[in-house]
């Protein structure tokens, strides 16, 4: 069961870091398979300072998480994977809370499945895997 969890992760995490790097690359494309574009402002795209958002957080966000994901696996050490369980917590709690104020769209239970997955799955293998604590790190 360790092996199979500790897979999975290694390959999410590797599916995340492929979306970090094609938010670093190409943002427009990126963000157009999660419903995003560049700002609009007045009228006047803003596209220069959406784009560095879209390619800067977006490229962060999965960027952590996959490197976290796929570290934790090659380490062996849980206490990596709790960074990506959070951003993906966070990023479905937001998501939970539009659906409540504003309603759902079409499609919006994909995004949210695969945040939950990422997010139960990074939990199990956190019960699953072992724990380095600093002083071992340190030793």
């Amino acid at each position: 069961m360790r092996l199979a969890i500790t897979a999975a992760i290694f390959l999410i995490g590797m599916f995340d870091l492929f979306a970090a790097i094609s938010f670093l690359t190409g943002p427009q494309h990126a963000a157009a398979g999660l419903g995003i574009a560049p700002i609009m402002l007045g009228g006047a795209p803003l596209v220069t300072a959406g784009l560095s958002t879209i390619r800067g957080d977006f490229t962060a966000f999965f960027g952590v998480a996959g490197f976290c994901m796929m570290w934790g696996a090659w380490r062996r050490n849980a206490d990596l994977l709790l960074v990506p369980a959070m951003l993906f917590g966070v990023t479905l709690a937001g998501r939970a809370l539009n659906l409540v104020l504003i309603g759902g769209y079409d499609g919006w239970w994909f995004p949210m499945s695969l945040e939950a997955g990422h997010v139960a799955l990074a939990l199990l293998a956190w019960r699953v895997l072992p724990h380095h604590h600093i002083e071992e790190i340190a030793a």
